[in-house]
């Protein structure tokens, strides 16, 4: 496969609520993903709801734990760093394999100057190793860093870790989603996706973790709480 620059495949404008983009997406797999394959993925999610993970997640009033990650060059971030000069935006996600992770990146790539000027900074996170984060990052022309999380610890402490199961494992080994090759462990822990604000003393402002990997807050209401707290 060829992974194509920005330059080479455009720019993206898709300017879309991030709810229909996805709605588009789950109509493409209702389409062409047999029926029985569906139901797999749709048990995993009911599983993690019967375990009420996203209720386990860093919710608003914590104190997010400070991390020091590597983004997809291979630089050291500090979240203490970023805090020090703004609030900070930090989207947990699973990989450049999850359609759904790309079109939320996409989408909060084409807010970044908003949130800049709102005073705040943008990360993701997932546990896939640099490599991977490079690929994505280049490959849709992110303008913010993509990090490391490896074994996913970050998102851990957050709360989000879950261990992929073993009838889920069987189909994405089927479909190519090679986790221990992506992640770099044999764990097969994933994080449920989430979306928080974080205040620059360390306090949470907002948080969005769902167990549905296609459920993503939208952009502008990530706008909207920054623009809240002034």
């Amino acid at each position: 496969m060829k992974w194509r620059s920005l330059q080479e495949s455009g720019s993206y404008s898709d300017a879309r609520p991030l709810r229909q983009i996805f709605a588009e997406r789950k109509e493409t797999i209702a389409k062409y993903v047999p029926p029985d394959v569906q139901a797999v993925h749709q048990r995993a999610i009911d599983g993690l709801r019967a375990q009420a993970l996203s209720g386990k997640a860093l919710a608003v009033g914590a104190n997010a734990l400070a991390f020091n990650l590597s983004d997809h060059e291979g630089k050291h971030v500090s979240s203490a760093n970023l805090l020090s000069s703004g609030r900070l935006v930090v989207c947990v996600i699973r990989g450049r394999w999850c359609p759904f992770c790309v079109g939320q990146m996409e989408a909060m790539n084409y807010i970044v100057p908003q949130i800049k000027a709102a005073g705040a900074a943008l990360v993701a996170i997932s546990p896939q190793i640099e490599k991977q984060a490079f690929f994505m990052h280049d490959q849709h022309g992110l303008s913010f860093p993509l990090l490391v999380d490896a074994h996913n610890d970050v998102a851990r402490q957050f709360g989000l870790v879950y261990r992929v199961p073993e009838e889920q494992q069987g189909l994405y080994r089927a479909t190519f989603v090679n986790l221990p090759f992506t992640n770099g462990d044999e764990s097969w822990e994933l994080p449920i996706p989430a979306t928080f604000v974080i205040d620059r003393d360390g306090t949470v402002l907002f948080a969005a973790a769902n167990e549905d990997y296609t459920g993503r807050p939208e952009p502008l209401e990530i706008l909207s709480v920054l623009e809240r707290v002034g």
